[in-house]
């Protein structure tokens, strides 16, 4: 399969590539500074990317970033930001997407453990988390030529211990976690899911 990785050069988007490149698909790695140049948060970039790229078999994306801070001082424009950046942007690479995947192809999209699990300070990104799923499981339905759409939930990543202390007993998860997670959402029949770990 020829499969886009938005955010290749994050973590989870690096491990899905490394893991989907072992499995023999050819993956294209698009991120603010690889070779294939994205700003998943400017539609025109995403709209350029597409255009460059022509029909795919795939497309992940595995970026956005939120703001965390206290819940009496976030602000509405962190939860603009929030939502902007890990939500909006992902609707737009699927509004993007939708003509450029194969029928029969696959959409994925990233969220996170804060859409099911409080922690200090995850507000804005429980409430942009939350959106990418709901959004997931309506887009599913309606999504045309057999494409599946389906998101990634992920808990805090084994590789990150400094986040650990957020996440107090919860279980950290391993790359080889996200790599099975990320190609059962590709290869596999699944839509409409929140493949959570």
């Amino acid at each position: 399969m020829r499969i886009v990785v938005i955010g290749a050069t994050g973590h989870i988007g690096s491990v899905v590539s490394t893991a989907l490149e072992s499995d023999g698909h050819e993956v294209l790695r698009a991120s603010r500074g690889s070779e294939w140049t994205v700003d998943v948060t400017d539609p025109p970039s995403v709209r350029a990317l597409f255009e460059k790229l022509g029909e795919v078999d795939a497309v992940i994306v595995a970026s956005g970033s939120v703001p965390f801070a206290h819940l009496t001082e976030l602000t509405r424009d962190d939860y603009l930001t929030a939502f902007t950046s890990k939500a909006l942007s992902q609707i737009d690479v699927v509004r993007t997407a939708l003509d450029h995947v194969r029928d029969g192809g696959s959409i994925t999209l990233t969220s996170g453990v804060l859409a099911r699990e409080p922690i200090a300070t995850g507000a804005a990104a429980a409430a942009a988390n939350g959106a990418v799923e709901s959004f997931v499981i309506t887009a599913a339905a309606e999504a045309p030529r057999g494409i599946r759409i389906n998101a990634v939930s992920p808990n805090v990543l084994e590789n990150s211990p400094g986040y650990h202390s957020l996440f107090a007993g919860q279980r950290p998860v391993t790359d080889a976690e996200i790599g099975r997670a990320y190609t059962l959402a590709v290869s596999g029949l699944v839509t409409g899911r929140v493949i959570t770990l």
